[in-house]
């Protein structure tokens, strides 16, 4: 089994053992929940990943697209593509983040954008292992940390798409959440939603009695991370940044 300070300190693949890896839970519209409890609620660490493809139906993005962009957490929107594409394949470029609320009331977010990786030990107690560009078979994971979960009140994992046409449905996504002890809970992005650039997946909240309520959202948003904060109120401030490779 490879620890998360292995995994986190190198540049290396791993794979990761899994203690809920024989049973898993799909979280669907007519079954949206399922609550973590017990030590694994508490304790170790929760693993989010997000794993990708794209199929052979994907569009290039335009010459503009394939200068790389880059945006801070303040993100309020990046600029459109251009209409003019062709119908030659590309790996859409998927990224994972975390808008988190604290129970003192800090709010903020976990994203590859500004570089905010986050941090395990300290405030936000959550943190993202890295930014992957191309779909690889590892995906992109972050880390909470459950010994910190009184510090919690709620977590809302999105996904946006940073480079590439919005077709989340040709992009195979799923969100996988795997807690020290039981099932992994599963999450497809596979509905059409041809204009959205991000989707909400999936709230996390500290609902006490070491318990945790794990609520499928799948809410496509045609805008970003500005967008999603209206929809559920965390009141951050955010404006446009950039920055370099």
């Amino acid at each position: 089994m490879v620890s998360i300070w292995e995994y986190l300190r190198g540049g290396k693949s791993y794979t990761f053992d899994n203690p809920g890896g024989q049973h898993k839970v799909t979280l669907t519209k007519s079954s949206p929940q399922h609550a973590i409890t017990g030590s694994a609620a508490t304790t170790g660490y929760l693993y989010v990943n997000l794993h990708w493809t794209m199929s052979s139906g994907g569009v290039r993005p335009s010459t503009r697209d394939s200068v790389k962009r880059f945006f801070s957490p303040r993100i309020l929107r990046p600029l459109e593509p251009d209409s003019a594409q062709s119908s030659e394949p590309v790996n859409v470029d998927l990224d994972l983040a975390c808008m988190y609320e604290l129970s003192d009331g800090t709010t903020g977010v976990v994203q590859p954008l500004g570089g905010l990786f986050g941090d395990l030990q300290s405030a936000p107690y959550i943190k993202l292992s890295g930014d992957d560009q191309y779909g690889a078979p590892s995906g992109e994971t972050m880390y909470v940390n459950l010994e910190k979960k009184d510090k919690f009140k709620r977590l809302l994992i999105f996904v946006y798409i940073y480079d590439g046409t919005p077709a989340f449905e040709q992009s195979h996504a799923v969100v996988t959440i795997v807690p020290q002890a039981g099932p992994r809970i599963e999450i497809k992005l596979e509905e059409r939603a041809r204009a959205a650039r991000s989707c909400a997946v999936v709230l996390i909240e500290n609902v006490g009695d070491n318990q945790l309520t794990v609520r499928r959202e799948v809410r496509y948003v045609n805008g970003f991370q500005a967008d999603i904060d209206r929809l559920y109120g965390f009141g951050m401030q955010w404006q446009r940044g950039y920055k370099s490779d």
